[in-house]
């Protein structure tokens, strides 16, 4: 009986001895990812609150068409930063021998470039060109307030209206139309791009480039007539072309930017969507700084591909080491080699053996 008893009591002195180290070292590692979220004192970051800078002076945004960039804004201060945009509806090539009937902001898909700087105070005029056909309205996803700006921008065709925004936080951020059916107007090609440029500015590069990845859904007119939007495809998210910059080939061949070896390069990439996110890659290259969702700070370095949700985007950067064509692709690769996702940088310059050398084969290739 004594025997017995001292072997449950073992037994039980055993369980003990387990259970108490794993019970110290799921503490311990608890306490450690904390540690890694709040930092080395413990304590957590708050949710900021903002002082808002002095406002001096007022100047009108410089609105660039893709893949142009404004210029930094290399200043100090906050001002008030005036942005006129007005919605268009045309009719352009898509691709060849599709002609469709785009809905804008500033006669381009995608819609003008926008930069300010953190704290400015943004004036936002937006017009309706008496031509629509319908309502348009802007949601800047940049700004804090009621539907991004939407819910006080509803436009008739030939009307304007206006409101101000401070521009809080910094990073690159979608804008979009989100008059009902938001996914008609966004399918359409209203979408565009703004960038409130942090406090203290960027890194200064070489090259910076606007490049926004959307899809559409074609379906053809009556004879004559240009392509318009099929919403039973767009539900399907089966889209008939999947594009850089509004159409296909709008960054190849003559259309391609041009850099020369030994130079960086940012690239301010978004996607408007509506459905697909985009597996972003640049064949030929790797990200040296990636800012990741579009945010303020660099998240990755070394990166092969990033991912970019509809409505959403990032920030890349890279040098270019050797001279010869970037490609850029969606690598959900028959969006690429089949529905139009393709782009290209130019790279001149002399070859750098260093680095890169062909050995033997056929000819030169891009992968």
């Amino acid at each position: 009986m004594s025997s017995a008893r001292e072997a449950k009591s073992r037994s039980v002195f055993s369980r003990t001895v387990v259970v108490v180290p794993l019970t110290v070292v799921a503490t311990f590692l608890l306490l450690t990812a904390a540690r890694g979220i709040t930092g080395s004192s413990g304590a957590r970051p708050s949710v900021p609150v903002r002082e808002l800078p002095d406002v001096k002076g007022v100047e009108t945004a410089t609105l660039t068409s893709a893949p142009l960039v404004p210029a930094p804004l290399n200043r100090d201060y906050a001002t008030k930063v005036v942005v006129e945009l007005e919605t268009t509806e045309i009719v352009r090539r898509l691709a060849d021998g599709v002609d469709y009937t785009f809905w804008t902001f500033g006669d381009a898909v995608p819609g003008k470039f926008i930069r300010v700087r953190e704290g400015d105070l943004v004036e936002f005029k937006l017009t309706n060109s008496k031509t629509s056909g319908v309502p348009h309205n802007i949601d800047l996803h940049a700004v804090t307030g009621p539907g991004g700006g939407a819910a006080v921008t509803l436009t008739l065709p030939g009307g304007s209206s206006s409101f101000s925004f401070r521009a809080l936080n910094p990073g690159l951020y979608i804008y979009h139309c989100a008059v009902s059916p938001v996914p008609m107007h966004v399918a359409n090609g209203m979408y565009g791009l703004i960038f409130v440029e942090p406090k203290e500015g960027l890194p200064v590069v070489d090259h910076e480039f606007y490049i926004l990845q959307s899809e559409f859904y074609a379906k053809a007119g009556k004879p004559g007539e240009p392509h318009t939007l099929d919403m039973e495809r767009g539900i399907d998210e089966n889209p008939t072309h999947v594009v850089f910059n509004g159409s296909v080939g709008a960054l190849t061949g003559d259309n391609a930017p041009t850099v020369r070896v030994g130079e960086s390069v940012r690239l301010f990439v978004g996607n408007g969507g509506p459905n697909l996110s985009s597996s972003f890659h640049v064949i030929g290259e790797v990200f040296d700084h990636v800012y990741g969702e579009g945010g303020s700070e660099i998240t990755q370095r070394n990166v092969q591909t990033t991912m970019i949700p509809a409505g959403g985007s990032a920030i890349v950067e890279f040098r270019a080491e050797v001279p010869g064509t970037l490609v850029l692709v969606d690598h959900a690769i028959f969006r690429a080699f089949n529905k139009g996702a393709i782009g290209m940088i130019k790279v001149l310059g002399d070859e750098q053996p260093a680095v890169f050398k062909q050995l033997e084969g056929i000819g030169k290739t891009n992968h």
